[in-house]
């Protein structure tokens, strides 16, 4: 059989998988050349010409060696000057601890101090009030606030809007003004008082602070004070007297009706009520600065 020469069948090779980078050239790009080919030629001539790598002359090791010592010098010496300078400002820290931690004993034991005294004079008081007030003595002890008393009275609580406290839109305080908010004000609280002792009360306190007749209401930014010291809401006045009458009485006053405007109108909260006994401390101390006792007048 002749004909023309059969071709060797072509064999073709496989095709190379890819490679699993091959979805982020540009990183491998970069891993691959690190060093931009610029910079890597100018590290390759002044490698050639000399310059780069580690100094080849005795006067450049010299100078090497001496920047290294003075910078290991220089990190010794800081390092030496830290850890001696550790107890010495541990030691300052603890001797002011220790000063402060006296300083507030002593202040602490001044108040106590103090607290002493304050009762010591308020018992003094009340013991002059009984020893040369006569028949009457005991009576201006209660009037004065000097001394504790008990009996039927009546329970007021007034309290700030829960718009108030709950905050938000709406909230009662961003308004301005002396009773057009959801807060309870001084103003407001110096009408209850009043308005009680109108009503025929006898004594009155506010959270438990004896009002006397130097007594005064007054603000300090949101906070109510009674004789310079701060209250917090809800505000439970307590006053001794007839209690159906002092209730009655109350709620058809000026005051009354003013107190139940600020409830309908600005939700302050407000609660009273008839007790058949309440007591109520004695005033811290009654201080006259100026008032003098008259001197009697003999008989001609």
């Amino acid at each position: 059989m002749c004909g023309m020469p059969q071709q060797p069948p072509v064999r073709s090779s496989p095709p190379r998988p890819p490679r699993p980078d091959a979805s982020m050239s540009l990183l491998t790009n970069v891993m691959d050349h690190s060093l931009d080919e610029g910079y890597a030629e100018a590290a390759a001539r002044k490698k050639a010409e000399g310059e780069g790598g580690m100094p080849r002359t005795l006067r450049a090791k010299l100078g090497l060696a001496a920047g290294l010592v003075l910078a290991a010098l220089v990190v010794t010496v800081g390092a030496a000057q830290a850890r001696i300078a550790a107890p010495v400002v541990a030691k300052e820290r603890g001797e002011l601890i220790d000063r402060i931690d006296r300083q507030t004993a002593a202040a602490e034991k001044l108040e106590d101090g103090i607290d002493e005294l304050r009762d010591d004079v308020g018992a003094r008081q009340r013991e002059a009030l009984r020893k040369h007030g006569g028949d009457q003595g005991e009576l201006v002890g209660i009037l004065a606030g000097a001394v504790e008393v008990h009996g039927p009275g009546v329970k007021l609580v007034v309290d700030d809007a829960e718009e108030a406290d709950q905050g938000g839109e709406g909230d009662a305080r961003e308004t301005s003004g002396f009773s057009d908010t959801g807060r309870v004000r001084d103003r407001d609280m110096q009408r209850v008082v009043n308005g009680l002792w109108e009503s025929g009360a006898e004594a009155v306190t506010i959270n438990g602070q004896r009002l006397t007749a130097l007594s005064a209401i007054r603000a300090a930014g949101d906070a109510i004070l009674v004789d310079n010291k701060p209250l917090v809401p809800p505000y439970t006045v307590l006053a001794v007297g007839d209690g159906e009458k002092l209730s009655s009485a109350f709620r058809q006053s000026g005051d009354g009706q003013y107190l139940d405007a600020l409830r309908k109108n600005f939700g302050i909260r407000t609660s009273l009520s008839v007790e058949d006994e309440v007591r109520l401390p004695a005033a811290p101390s009654v201080i006259v600065r100026t008032a003098q006792p008259s001197a009697e007048k003999g008989t001609s």
